[in-house]
């Protein structure tokens, strides 16, 4: 596959500052609640394209305080962290003629994280390399002071799922030798992940009632074929139809990174064993899910799967 080196990522869409319950009364829960108000989608819009400019004139230096230093986000070769994202977005082998933003939707997380999500449009070349005409993308912000900067980014091609070639049964990727190896035990991380599992199994059993307890009142999710499910009852629909037969799941290398005391990123390898809209699942995929704190538990907010590409492809 023609390598993919521009800020432009696959999509998502979280809780609303509404799942963020108010009887949480810790310190952290009350700094929340009087931090200054989330900004605004026009103002997130901006960020975005500011990036968009800086990857097309190939600006290194905007990078350094346009990214979180706790970034994280997946690009042509798996997971990023702030150094190899700023790599990457440079685009130091890319030519990119034109792009434009469309169909842009912004949520809240708390008052500290607020998720950009909308379908971008590229007319460009990578390392030689025409990149996706059409992908849906999410970039989460986080307050930094008095900024907001990119502490996420991912993105998803469209393509549609019949005429996508499927790989042989038997081609299953491994990890990347240079990928993010799971962190230290941490008890949100544990949380997070023992959720993400039940998720996957509950998607595997297309068990709806089980995902309904599992997930936040707002969800959305963008799947390996950059379809954007917008609303809780579309994914729902989704997950649960005949669609997909599969066998057994896994979730492994999960990492978690947190933006606020309610509000974290669970990044991590997902595979299936089985059969979606006829294709075989036999590779590994680099998931993302937003969880936001409903009480005591953790809930499934957001999630967006990306299409693992082997190493230099």
């Amino acid at each position: 596959m023609a390598r993919i080196k521009y800020f432009a990522a696959a999509l998502v869409v979280i809780a609303c500052a509404g799942n963020v319950p108010a009887n949480n009364a810790n310190a952290a829960d009350t700094a929340e609640k009087t931090a200054p108000a989330a900004p605004t989608k026009d103002a997130l819009v901006t960020l975005e394209k500011s990036a968009y400019e800086a990857w097309k004139s190939k600006d290194a230096k905007f990078w350094d305080t346009f990214l979180w230093d706790k970034f994280v986000g997946y690009g042509s070769s798996g997971k990023l962290d702030k150094a190899s994202a700023t790599k990457e977005y440079t685009g130091a082998d890319c030519e990119i003629k034109s792009y434009a933003l469309s169909d842009e939707q912004m949520k809240p997380l708390g008052t500290h994280a607020a998720l950009i999500t909308y379908k971008a449009t590229v007319d460009g070349t990578c390392g030689g390399q025409k990149v996706p005409a059409k992908s849906w993308v999410a970039t989460v912000y986080v307050r930094d002071g008095d900024q907001w900067k990119g502490a996420f980014h991912a993105q998803d091609a469209i393509i549609d799922p019949k005429a996508a070639v499927a790989k042989p049964a038997d081609e299953k990727e491994a990890p990347k030798k240079d990928e993010a190896k799971p962190s230290a035990p941490d008890a949100s991380t544990d949380a997070m992940l023992a959720v993400e599992k039940a998720v996957w199994e509950a998607w595997r059993a297309h068990d709806g009632k089980k995902i309904e307890e599992l997930t936040a009142r707002d969800i959305s999710f963008i799947n390996i074929f950059g379809t954007y499910f917008a609303t809780k009852a579309d994914a729902l629909k989704d997950w649960t139809g005949p669609g997909c037969d599969v066998k057994s799941v896994s979730v492994t290398h999960a990492v978690g990174t947190m933006l606020s005391p309610t509000v974290g990123i669970l990044t991590f390898n997902g595979a299936a064993d089985g059969t979606c809209s006829g294709q075989t699942l036999k590779s590994v995929i680099w998931g993302t899910s937003i969880y936001v704190k409903d009480g005591n538990a953790w809930k499934w907010a957001f999630g967006i799967n990306v299409p693992s590409r082997p190493e230099g492809g």
